[in-house]
């Protein structure tokens, strides 16, 4: 088994349980956090925000690492930041708060907007603009910008992330315990990676995502701060498949994050 941990940040419209399939196959601890309206988290999600996430994950990251006189810590360093989608808005707020904790992040298909930009910066035009004219309709009627949740026809999901899911896939996608109501407002909430420190990235692609398209995640991982010395952009893997790897290619996913390196 590889030192250190993982903690898994899930995106959006889903919960910690979006991990399931990939958790049993990690060679290390893990700890698959939910966010804030997830779950058993009760939060406003109409007004949730980008720092209230951040401060909802670096609480559960101190609770499984907190060693007592009886146990163990759960959660061992160093610790491998594994985030998905628009989980990785959340990422450079929990490197900052972390500091040394952490010795790598891998990110998944992950929303990286430019320094000071948000997540609307990290969507296809006819996605941005629909949240864009979703908000000025809220704006009139007063009612929260969410996502709406499990879809009353599954078929639907079906080819939304790339290749067509398989019945088993797709079932497990909907399922309400990972499929759910979730805000839109974190979208509009500025990022800033020069507030995190200095930590090796991995930027993994998937060359067949629908909602991301591989152009976009390559501009994303681009703008990504450069480490060391001298400076080096993120590591590039490529996968072939949709946007859903750690559900649909869940052995091939764990056997990547073996290969990350946590040396401190």
């Amino acid at each position: 088994m590889g030192s250190g941990s993982y903690l898994l940040i899930h995106g959006g419209g889903t919960t910690g349980r979006f991990w399931d399939r990939l958790i049993p196959l990690l060679d290390r601890p893990a700890l698959a956090v939910d966010l804030p309206g997830r779950a058993a988290k009760p939060a406003d999600l109409g007004s949730l925000t980008v720092a209230d996430e951040v401060e909802s994950v670096v609480a559960d990251v101190t609770a499984a690492t907190a060693a007592t006189a009886a146990t163990a810590a759960k959660l061992p360093p160093p610790l491998v930041i594994v985030a998905h989608s628009s989980g990785g808005l959340i990422v450079p707020g929990v490197l900052a708060a972390l500091g040394g904790q952490v010795a790598h992040v891998v990110l998944n298909a992950a929303s990286v907007p430019p320094e000071g930009g948000c997540g609307l910066d990290c969507m296809q035009p006819r996605h941005r603009d629909g949240i864009m004219a979703a908000r000025e309709m809220q704006g009139k009627s007063g009612r929260p910008l969410l996502t709406p949740g499990p879809p009353e026809d599954a078929e639907a999901f079906r080819r939304a992330y790339g290749p067509p899911l398989t019945d088993e896939d797709l079932a497990f996608v909907v399922d309400p315990v990972r499929c759910v109501v979730d805000t839109m407002s974190h979208y509009f909430q500025p990022i800033n990676w020069s507030s995190a420190p200095p930590t090796p990235v991995t930027y993994v692609i998937n060359l067949l995502d629908r909602p991301v398209p591989v152009d976009l995640q390559r501009e994303m991982a681009a703008r990504l701060p450069a480490q060391g010395s001298p400076p080096r952009p993120a590591t590039i893997i490529e996968l072939e498949c949709g946007h859903l790897p750690a559900i649909v290619e869940p052995a091939l996913f764990a056997n990547l994050l073996t290969t990350v390196d946590v040396d401190a």
